[in-house]
């Protein structure tokens, strides 16, 4: 997978293993059509592992909801055709929302089979710890089904650890993040005298 050209902060353009090209860039509210028209086309068990229940269709509320996040709470990026937003089939999503204590948020991220084992969700992943370290956030987490092994595995190859989660057949991936380095104090210019 690489990167290439100069495009608009937090968009890049991507090829992937397979030769296919993708462009990663914040998710739009254009983006709420191809993703319900593209729900129907995940595996059960895709929607199941991103949702942690069946789920058969993706409303329009909830794709309106998703497709427009807080800018002050939330952070979410698609992995779509080289196409205008409302035009790019859409085949991952990947989002953080930041928890009411603003110092913790959790991730969630969904790539459709058809770009899977590509590289692509460690590429979300590192997107959205980039995300939270410039929002000086404290940690990352993310309840993962049990048998959710290759995102267990993912999370773990980032430097997430494992915790108990509330739910029984969850378990909590947790990253924590590197606190700010302080600011060294201005200097103040000496006076010629």
């Amino acid at each position: 997978m690489t990167a290439r050209n100069r495009l608009p902060p937090w968009h890049e353009e991507i090829r992937l293993r397979n030769g296919r090209e993708i462009l990663v860039r914040p998710i739009r509210p254009e983006d709420a059509g191809p993703l319900r028209a593209s729900f129907p086309l995940l595996q059960p068990d895709e929607v199941r592992q991103r949702f942690l229940h069946p789920v058969k269709e993706l409303s329009a509320d909830l794709a309106e909801r998703l497709t427009r996040p807080n800018p002050r709470r939330e952070f979410a990026l698609v992995a779509a055709e080289p196409l205008p937003p409302g035009e790019a089939l859409v085949g991952a999503v990947a989002r953080l929302a930041v928890d009411d204590d603003g110092e913790n948020a959790e991730f969630a991220i969904l790539v459709s089979h058809y770009v899977a084992g590509m590289g692509l969700g460690r590429h979300l992943m590192r997107r959205l710890v980039r995300w939270a370290k410039g929002r000086k956030l404290r940690r990352i987490y993310g309840d993962v089904l049990d048998s959710n092994l290759p995102m267990q595995a993912l999370a773990a190859s980032l430097d997430f650890r494992r915790e108990h989660a509330d739910t029984p057949g969850l378990v909590r991936m947790v990253l924590d993040l590197p606190p700010p380095k302080p600011r060294a104090p201005a200097r103040l210019p000496l006076a010629a005298g």
